[in-house]
């Protein structure tokens, strides 16, 4: 049963100045969060360099009178990679790297499955997410939480296979931002983190932004991660994996993020001191490298018919009502993060929630913009409506998987015989036993990706994974040798809303003899 979320507003630092936002826009906010059954949002807005709004809404934790408020810390996921760009770039202001620059003469030990692209690497390959890897190829090296260290991750990595040719393909990969992070270190002499405390946290005055969750909690004032399980909004486990630093790891609120947002807008100037970046690299960070395919948008969504998509060092490219719109999105368990900014206009918008809802964010920040380009849209009811179709296609897909299923069909083999102990060239070890009759499948360095399986049809069953977090049950399916013997497994998600980092399509488990 859902319980109803009560959005309380909380008063911060606010700056309004001659741009302000429209006067129903708080009231705007707290619809919105309650449409989408979002506990707690923090949202900022600048505009020609000052600070428009820095603001909390709702609440930290559902259930509490814990409010969100500007300085409220969100873990803003894959926002961070336009930071780790960030930073690159600004190494190549200090005449120590160039974007072309081999990564194997940067780091000797990098290596990749195909020799010929591990030698022509350069350095902004590493942002742009065509190296050739699939989508989210290698996450579950970092993500659930696991007993690998980055080392293992950068070892293991080295086998992930290729799933087009070098540089041909567009596909999101969150690893290689891992390598990006090293790079940084291994010229700047500082770890990821210490390069973005000193050279650009210190330098923008960001006090209160992290670069782990655990150390945004310790500053006592970080708002709780949600997700929906079993039809219910609840809190649930925070994502705190070193091994995804600096893919995913800041923190941040309102008031820094404005902050960032301004300095970016204004080619790293910094207002009192040295700029943060030149003029060259803020072209760099914010032009085309991959061009992405067009598609054409649902109707509800017109207006975000584009002409180019692309993707440049750490940014996502497009138009939007013919302006240059630079942005991105991040979402980590129960968090997630927007970040949009049109520099003709000189505005930007940030929007962070503690749920996982993308149109709660988008409603927002289209509407911000919106306001400040002179265009209006029901942006509100646009997202409702699509995450009503959505919904129901996830369900039909569902329902198909029940439909198509052959009940009667029996396994080819006694229960006994799948198990064992299976590897992964580059994920590692999964076990597969027996309990109380049953079969239980564990992946070892993974505590959280363990539960028993339950037969689907012939030689196919599903993981249940006992963790109720994991929303995320996957098709088992084994190949047999003539003789009868298991030759492999293959896995697959069930659902299409299971989370791309799930990269269960890319194991290949064979029998350890």
């Amino acid at each position: 049963m859902k319980r109803a979320l009560i959005v309380l507003l909380m008063f911060c630092t606010v700056s309004v100045h001659s741009q302000p936002l429209p006067k129903d826009f708080d009231a705007y906010v707290e619809k919105v969060l309650k449409a989408f059954n979002v506990p707690g949002a923090a949202v900022a807005v600048v505009k020609d360099g000052k600070v428009i709004l820095a603001k909390g809404y709702g609440v930290k934790t559902v259930g509490t009178n814990d409010k969100v408020d500007g300085r409220t810390n969100f873990s803003i996921a894959s926002n961070t990679k336009a930071f780790v760009g960030t930073a690159l770039g600004m190494l190549v202001d200090d005449g120590k790297l160039k974007w072309n620059d081999r990564v194997v003469d940067v780091l000797p030990w990098f290596q990749l499955s195909d020799p010929y692209v591990t030698k022509e690497m350069r350095i902004i390959d590493l942002l742009v997410h065509r190296s050739g890897l699939g989508l989210g190829a290698g996450d579950l090296l970092i993500w659930p939480t696991n007993t690998y260290d980055q080392k293992d991750v950068v070892r293991r990595f080295k086998h992930v296979p290729l799933a087009t040719s070098f540089r041909s393909t567009y596909a999101y990969d969150n690893i290689l931002y891992l390598i990006a992070g090293e790079v940084i270190e291994a010229v700047s002499g500082m770890p990821w983190d210490q390069f973005v405390q000193k050279r650009i946290y210190d330098k923008l005055g960001m006090k209160n932004s992290t670069l782990t969750f655990a150390d945004a909690v310790k500053k006592g004032n970080a708002a709780t991660p949600h997700a929906e399980i079993n039809g219910v909004v609840r809190p649930v486990a925070a994502s705190d994996s070193a091994k995804t630093n600096p893919a995913a790891t800041v923190n941040s609120n309102a008031e820094d993020i404005a902050k960032w947002m301004i300095c970016q807008l204004d080619s790293g100037r910094v207002k009192g001191g040295t700029p943060l970046f030149t003029p060259a690299t803020a072209r760099n960070l914010w032009s085309v490298v991959t061009p992405l395919p067009v598609p054409k948008v649902a109707k509800e969504v017109a207006p975000l018919q584009a002409n180019f998509i692309g993707y440049g060092a750490g940014f996502n490219l497009r138009d939007y009502r013919g302006k240059k719109l630079v942005w991105h999105t991040g979402a980590l368990s129960g968090m997630l993060s927007y970040v949009a900014m049109i520099p003709e206009l000189n505005v930007g918008v940030a929007v962070f929630t503690n749920q996982e809802i993308a149109g709660s964010f988008y409603s927002i920040g289209w509407r911000v913009l919106d306001h400040y380009i002179g265009a209006q849209h029901d942006w509100l009811t646009a997202y409702t409506t699509l995450k009503a179709r959505a919904d129901s296609i996830n369900a039909a897909a569902d329902a198909k998987t029940a439909a198509v299923r052959d009940s009667l069909s029996t396994p080819s083999l006694p229960l006994e015989k799948y198990a064992g102990k299976y590897n992964d060239a580059w994920y590692g070890d999964i076990t597969i036993e027996q309990r109380n009759g049953r079969l239980f499948m564990q992946f070892v360095p993974t505590p959280s990706l363990g539960g028993y399986l339950e037969h689907y049809q012939y030689n196919t069953f599903i993981a249940r994974w006992s963790d109720p977090e994991m929303r995320a049950d996957a098709f088992v399916t084994f190949s047999l040798h003539p003789d009868g013997s298991i030759e492999h497994a293959k896995m697959k998600a069930v659902s299409p809303a299971t989370d791309f980092s799930f990269d269960f399509h890319d194991l290949l488990l064979k029998p350890v003899k």
